[in-house]
């Protein structure tokens, strides 16, 4: 039920963000389709620990700009790339190991590398994750183990 409210809150708050319009037939469209939305997600039973994780709101916060940087800095780097006339790329495919315990700290870790422009997670397969990387460079970045580190500190696995 928690999930549900916090799932509600999110939305309305983003609804009312985005909207603009504080009058009161717009709140109130506004709020019955929060409410319908939040019980299909409820019915669907998508409101729950994992589809809904409320728990890495706080670790997120550190988290999350720090993603966002390694992103504009891989996308910097991939467009110096594409741009140069000797286009400097050396792609590799190769197997990483992801730290977390559980499937949804895995999902974080593997999308967190296909959002880095440079980088692909191909595949995941336990503990193994397949990797596509544009150059050697992108390729060690992954296999440092950084991102891997502050995916689990996110999860709380730190």
């Amino acid at each position: 039920m928690k999930h549900a409210v916090s799932l509600g809150a999110i939305l309305l708050a983003f609804w009312l963000m985005m909207s603009g319009h504080y009058g009161g037939l717009m709140i109130s469209l506004g709020v019955a389709s929060v409410v319908v939305t939040v019980w299909i997600a409820h019915r669907m039973e998508t409101t729950d620990h994992e589809g809904h994780p409320m728990h890495l709101a706080v670790r997120g916060m550190t988290f999350w700009p720090w993603l966002y940087w390694e992103i504009i800095k891989s996308n910097i780097d991939v467009a110096k790339i594409i741009l140069s006339p000797k286009m400097p790329i050396s792609p590799q495919v190769f197997v990483t190991k992801a730290s977390q315990s559980d499937e949804l700290g895995r999902v974080v870790y593997a999308n967190s590398i296909t959002l880095t422009p440079g980088t692909v997670t191909m595949g995941i397969d336990d503990d193994q994750l397949e990797v596509h990387a544009l150059t050697r460079d992108t390729a060690a970045g992954v296999q440092t183990g950084d991102m891997d580190r502050r995916v689990c500190k996110l999860m709380g696995e730190a």
